[in-house]
């Protein structure tokens, strides 16, 4: 068999080897959303969206502990929701919040590794203002 074949034999079976290991670990790290009755049955790592249930967010300063409640819009359903970490800016006024982590099947609470906030925009409700030049 001729170098250069044996060459391209060797560095094809690399990358297949490479492409196959690089999507097996992509495909490890992805969280899908899920509505929260499939977060509960869900032993992995997932993300659940909702809205801040009013006057339900507790947060403790020593311990950087939050506690609230979501509320998924679609069905009214809760879900308490404990976070580790510095409370998010603006956190009571937001439009949703996407809690992402697992759910602890003592408690039946989420433990939050990461929370994505969404608040209203500065521009919301603001009408452009139109210039007529010449």
């Amino acid at each position: 068999m001729n170098k250069r074949i044996v060459y391209y034999l060797i560095g094809g079976a690399l990358l297949v080897t490479f492409a196959g290991f690089s999507l097996s670990s992509f495909s490890e790290s992805l969280t899908p959303y899920v509505s929260f009755d499939e977060a509960v049955a869900s032993g992995r790592t997932i993300q659940v969206a909702g809205g801040l249930e009013p006057d339900s967010s507790s947060y403790d300063i020593a311990s950087e502990s939050l506690l609230f409640t979501l509320v998924e819009p679609e069905t009214d359903k809760t879900m308490r929701v404990r976070y580790n970490g510095l409370k998010p800016a603006n956190f009571e006024d937001a439009i949703s919040i996407v809690a992402i982590g697992r759910i602890d099947s003592q408690s039946g609470e989420m433990h939050a590794d990461k929370l994505l906030v969404k608040c209203p925009s500065k521009y919301q409700g603001v009408e452009a203002e139109t210039k007529t030049y010449g």
